[in-house]
């Protein structure tokens, strides 16, 4: 559906979610206008591993729409990887068996099959080709795909809806929701990586032990990214060592290869977690149009281009 709007649009949020909103606005011929808190380096998503697939979002059937639509975009990226940072890549889902996939998965992933023995050693699991996004690159691919379709960067922080100047806002501000709405169920999730060199490791792994620690390793261009934690309502972005040397052992168990890897850096994000989505069309207390797009958690990559088109649907009214 195009969208057809008089005015500017102005987009708060410079994360992979309000990047996304933005292009896809700009590139339907709409003035956009984005305002970012931060650089895209030091955006919560910059930190996201970022593999494709459903984590920690709701509502579910929403949510794999949104999926499915965003994997269509992202294996036409794959096809230029060096300059968005997409890959398709090879990996194991552990602790999951092929029936626990879903009809909406398994239809759309030919290649989704049981993981052998020799792949996944810990237990049962399921083989998959899925996006693997490097976000270092794709951010800064997104804001300039934004600029070239005529859209606006600026380096602006909000505090609050109502000192934005145009006839339709678009609030793609994730945690920071919780203060800017204000919507208090918007709350973090706290996530921990430790960034190595890569041992010549070529496909990812997502694993959950039976203590519910979780452990994954995603391959990206020069660097392994092991992970991870998730904890509720922590708000420290400060590194903890001993975090981050659970993490190792977890991933090693898992490839013994990776406990010798040089460390080369320490990551924690704050994912925008809500019960729902929120996702829908209001209005400023002077009647102008505010479409909110936030609370996407751990899965704001997976979901990008499908709440995009969905944001920019409600936008046009």
């Amino acid at each position: 559906m195009e969208t057809e709007l008089d005015g500017d649009v102005l987009v708060i949020g410079g994360g992979v979610i309000g990047l996304t909103t933005a292009v896809l606005l700009a590139e339907r011929g709409v003035r956009v206008r984005l305002w970012a808190r931060d650089p895209v380096g030091r955006t919560t998503s910059a930190v996201a591993g970022a593999l494709w697939w459903p984590y920690r979002i709701e509502p579910v059937a929403s949510a794999y729409a949104w999926a499915l639509r965003s994997l269509e975009v992202y294996e036409e990226l794959a096809a230029r990887p060096e300059a968005t940072g997409v890959r398709m890549v090879e990996g194991v889902l552990g602790e999951t068996a092929l029936d626990e996939v879903g009809v909406w998965a398994a239809a759309r992933l030919p290649g989704l099959r049981t993981a052998t023995a020799e792949e996944y050693p810990a237990g049962s699991g399921v083989r998959a080709r899925l996006p693997l996004i490097d976000m270092t690159a794709h951010l800064p691919w997104l804001r300039e795909r934004l600029l070239a379709a005529g859209g606006v960067v600026e380096a602006r922080t909000v505090a609050g809806l109502a000192e934005t100047d145009a006839p339709v806002v678009v609030n793609c501000t994730g945690l920071a929701a919780r203060e800017l709405v204000p919507d208090p169920s918007v709350r973090p999730v706290r996530g921990q990586l430790v960034v190595v060199e890569n041992p010549g490791i070529d496909t990812w792994m997502v694993s959950t032990g039976a203590d519910g620690a979780m452990a994954y390793f995603f391959p990206q261009p020069g660097r392994l990214v092991l992970g991870g934690t998730a904890e509720e309502d922590a708000w420290s972005t400060e590194p903890d060592p001993a975090v981050a040397e659970a993490i190792v052992r977890r991933c090693a168990a898992l490839r013994p290869e990776i406990a010798g890897a040089r460390v080369l850096e320490h990551r924690v994000g704050l994912r925008p977690a809500r019960d729902a989505v929120r996702l829908e069309r209001s209005a400023l207390p002077d009647g102008r149009a505010l479409v909110h797009n936030y609370g996407h958690g751990g899965a704001g990559v997976t979901v990008a281009w499908g709440c995009a088109e969905e944001a920019a649907t409600l936008a046009a009214g």
